[in-house]
């Protein structure tokens, strides 16, 4: 799985990945270089949920990338993921850790230094911190931080942060320089003609920090 210090493109998965051809700009995603898989669905029965999952995680596997699952841990248990993503009406980390264990990765939303600390403390692996830039990705989002405020998590944490919110290739080389461990990436990903290109192009700038 590589050095969990760097965890480089974040691919952020939603239920379109269903849709014909979905799962086809995941692997061209995935052979672009992207080193995580995150699937966050939300208007999904369970079962459903974890049949997706477990499709998910095979292919990921293939290009041995990381597979996280948003909001669900019962979901990721069940699929087999290599962790999941709790935002700050989810689980409590600390719970999540009794549950899951010291294996599964668990990453936590934030864009608060302070928050960032306590996080660490209650056992989180990462954060996700933003919104960085702006985003139609997901509009029910706290406030825009931008680099500073990024920047601010990363001195603050002990641990990775992988930046979220408005990341393209315009932008990405400032999310690199204030730190960032990764970068969680949607639109700039799949709404691309050539996602494939566009995550070869996105993931290069983390080359070093993966090598």
């Amino acid at each position: 799985m590589g050095n969990i210090r760097s965890w480089g493109l974040y691919a952020i998965v939603g239920q379109w990945v269903t849709n014909p051809g979905g799962m086809d700009r995941v692997r061209l995603v995935l052979q672009g270089g992207a080193s995580t898989v995150q699937l966050r669905v939300k208007d999904m029965s369970t079962r459903d949920m974890v049949a997706l999952a477990i499709a998910l995680d095979k292919i990921v596997r293939q290009y041995d990338a990381r597979f996280i699952v948003n909001d669900r841990l019962d979901v990721a248990l069940a699929a087999g993921a290599d962790g999941v993503h709790l935002g700050e009406t989810d689980l409590p980390v600390h719970m999540a850790r009794a549950v899951g264990g010291p294996g599964l990765l668990i990453g936590a939303s934030t864009g608060n230094p302070c928050a960032a600390r306590h996080l660490e403390t209650e056992g989180a692996d990462y954060l996700g911190v933003g919104p960085v830039f702006p985003t139609i990705s997901k509009p029910d989002t706290r406030p825009v931080i931008g680099i500073q405020g990024l920047k601010r998590v990363v001195d603050a944490a002990g641990i990775p942060v992988v930046a979220i919110g408005g990341i393209d290739q315009a932008n990405i080389e400032d999310v690199v320089r204030a730190g960032a461990a990764g970068a969680a990436v949607i639109s700039a990903l799949f709404d691309n003609a050539d996602p494939g290109s566009a995550s070869a192009s996105l993931a290069r700038h983390f080359g070093e920090q993966l090598g």
